[in-house]
């Protein structure tokens, strides 16, 4: 691919949630500084939400794997868990050996031993639920009666929840009134700026071993904020893109004409331009694979006699 035609170590804008290229933006600071003022404080039940691919899951990792070395931590990265399976689950992250006869409440007991333990090393235990909106009505609840488990002077357990917009819906109804009213910290993650998306992109590009002049002059990266909206995810989307075909044509410079191309071929972005019509009838596969074929062409034709 392009990595070696712009000197790169690894592909900069790959959409899986590396904490190496964890780009300091101030939402995502501000976010992690929430998180650990809030378990710092003793709080039950800690909230972030945001909407897909504005980097929770990036921020979740870090918390994990930032947290000082007294916390002990169970993490959720599936929700799609009955109570019985979140239990087992929780059970095993803290490392509790399960009873020998299969009970619920003796399996709830042995979980309570576990943080009393825990909090007696003087250590705290936290659960780190990811894409939370997706816990199950049930689920959710006994989540909750988990969070009950406490001394006379602190909590044994904190809940920190990851989740899209839709955790807010279910959490505002009747039903979950009493898990809405144990969330003491929250936080909502936003979009980047025009000014955060330059700084985004410089940074990941250094992480991923560009050294050379920059590549996105300031109109590319206004059409790239244009377009994704700021959502980190669809900015690596369109900026993967945009490099391909730059490498097809064999340039290295991205013009605004391979961001019209990326747009056309990327579901949910959008230019306020007309002529990004005629460019989605065109298509970037096609394009990519026309470039492609004609440099590799050219490259031949200097050196076959």
């Amino acid at each position: 691919m392009y990595q070696a035609h712009y000197g790169l170590t690894e592909l900069p804008f790959t959409l899986t949630p590396n904490t190496s290229f964890y780009c300091d933006l101030e939402g995502h600071r501000s976010a992690f500084e929430v998180l650990l003022t809030a378990l710092e404080a003793g709080e039950g039940f800690i909230k972030v939400v945001g909407e897909v691919g504005t980097g929770k899951t990036l921020l979740c990792r870090k918390l994990l794997n930032e947290l000082p070395e007294h916390y002990v931590t169970a993490y959720i990265p599936n929700p799609y868990l009955n109570p019985s399976e979140m239990r087992a689950h929780i059970a095993r992250e803290l490392q509790v050996e399960a009873p020998a006869e299969q009970s619920e409440q003796l399996l709830t007991q042995a979980i309570q031993e576990r943080l009393v333990e825990i909090s007696r090393a003087g250590q705290i235990a936290v659960i780190v639920v990811d894409e939370a909106q997706a816990l199950p009505a049930e689920s959710l609840e006994a989540l909750r009666l988990i969070s009950n488990l406490e001394t006379e002077t602190r909590k044994l357990l904190h809940i920190v929840l990851f989740g899209q917009p839709e955790l807010d819906e279910r959490l505002a109804t009747r039903e979950h009134r009493q898990l809405r009213q144990r969330i003491t910290f929250s936080y909502s993650l936003q979009a980047m700026t025009v000014n955060e998306l330059a700084r985004y992109i410089s940074h990941r590009l250094h992480i991923a071993g560009y050294e050379g002049a920059p590549l996105f002059s300031a109109r590319v990266v206004k059409m790239l904020h244009q377009g994704s909206r700021g959502v980190p995810r669809l900015v690596n989307v369109l900026c993967h893109k945009v490099l391909m075909l730059c490498y097809g044509e064999g340039c290295y410079q991205i013009k605004p004409r391979h961001v019209r191309y990326a747009v056309a071929d990327t579901e949910d972005v959008t230019l306020r331009s007309h002529t990004v019509l005629w460019w989605s009838a065109v298509g970037l596969g096609g394009v990519l694979v026309a470039l492609l074929w004609s440099w590799q062409q050219g490259w031949l034709t200097e050196y076959l006699p």
